[in-house]
């Protein structure tokens, strides 16, 4: 498919000649999931069949994407560069998206890429560091009154939404979130998993093989919502995997208990009805709504939502298993990574970071 629709780009490129050639962009955010390399190749094919045209066109190329795997994909599109004699110039995540487009219009100079330290896993292993103490921050005020559609709600600011110590229930059968978020809380040298159980009422009760560093461990999974409640009264956080078909329902039986103060709701395309019905209720119960079609939120060094923050790779790169002093919120997950990276490198690093969702 990327082959297919990077040929179409290229013909029209081709079409009519500029005396002062023509610049191709291929450009991305920090991906979350999506294999850079892979995508790469149907585009490193489509340029070697049209390898003439581009150079009789003078077609330069700029390239700037991150993401799982990115290394490689970088490294494919500068000996591609090199092999069919066309000008490609490459950047990674230590280069924005805007700095690249500024090069290719020529409003500024071609800048020689940064060495990038590289990023590996083996930073969960036990003997690569000492353990550190996670700062948490302390609230002073007890409380806030504010007013929403009209209705007076309290908002109790003594317990954090998200600390060292927070754990959670996830909803559905998300197996690589969930030992995403397990990755992440053993590089932040958390004492225990934050997650605790997960539900699936398409299976009976049974348990499900993580890895906590290099330990193997059990999480239960529950065919019912009411069971994995009562027995896991610690739990104050749900991650709503369900899709749009039952997001709605398992969200409203959620916040019937009151030990849940905040819901992350994944799913895209829940009508806006249901949503502002959702909304109502979540207010009432003073419950913490992220979404829905969000891809969660995280604090640094402490906890993080499903899929948040992207592969290990782009948290070790953004420095987010510690915290910094920056907060900020988005509308997806692409932008909060791209937050993430660039507050990493212009201060000291995030505190917290929300994505509030794409849908209205």
């Amino acid at each position: 498919q990327t082959y297919e629709y990077a040929k179409t780009i290229l013909s029209l490129m081709v079409k009519e000649k500029n005396p002062d050639g023509k610049t191709l962009i291929i450009g991305g955010g920090i991906a979350n999931f999506t294999n850079v390399a892979a995508t790469f190749k149907g585009i490193v094919k489509a340029l070697r069949e049209y390898r003439d045209l581009l150079i009789e066109n003078k077609v330069s190329i700029f390239v700037r994407r991150a993401g799982p795997n990115y290394q490689e994909g970088l490294r494919v599109m500068r000996e591609v560069g090199a092999s069919l004699g066309i000008p490609v110039h490459v950047f990674g995540p230590e280069t924005h998206m805007t700095a690249i487009v500024g090069m290719a219009l020529g409003k500024r100079p071609i800048a020689v890429p940064e060495e990038v330290e590289l990023t590996t896993a083996n930073f969960l292993l036990p003997s690569s560091g000492k353990k550190g103490d996670v700062r948490v921050a302390s609230d002073t005020a007890s409380s806030t009154i504010e007013k929403v559609n009209g209705e007076v709600l309290k908002n109790d600011l003594n317990r954090p939404r998200f600390t060292n110590e927070t754990r959670a229930i996830v909803w559905g059968m998300q197996t690589k979130a969930v030992q995403g978020m397990l990755d992440f809380d053993h590089v932040c040298r958390r004492t225990q998993p934050s997650v605790v159980a997960m539900v699936y009422p398409f299976t009976g009760d049974h348990k499900q093989k993580f890895y906590w560093g290099h330990e193997e461990i059990l999480l239960p999974c529950y065919k019912n919502m009411a069971d994995c409640i009562k027995r896991h009264p610690e739990a104050d956080v749900l991650i709503n995997f369900a899709s749009l078909r039952s997001a709605y329902e398992s969200t409203m039986e959620a916040m019937k208990y009151p030990q849940i103060r905040t819901i992350a709701i994944i799913a895209e395309g829940i009508p806006e009805q249901l949503t502002r019905s959702m909304i109502r209720v979540a207010n009432k119960q003073n419950v913490f709504l992220i979404g829905p079609a969000t891809v969660g939120g995280l604090k640094a060094g402490c906890f993080k939502i499903g899929h948040t923050g992207g592969m290990l790779d782009n948290i070790l790169m953004s420095k987010l298993y510690r915290p910094g002093s920056v907060a900020y919120v988005s509308r997806s997950g692409g932008m909060s990574n791209e937050l993430n990276n660039i507050i990493a490198r212009n201060s000291d690093g995030v505190y917290e970071g929300i994505a509030i969702g794409g849908d209205r």
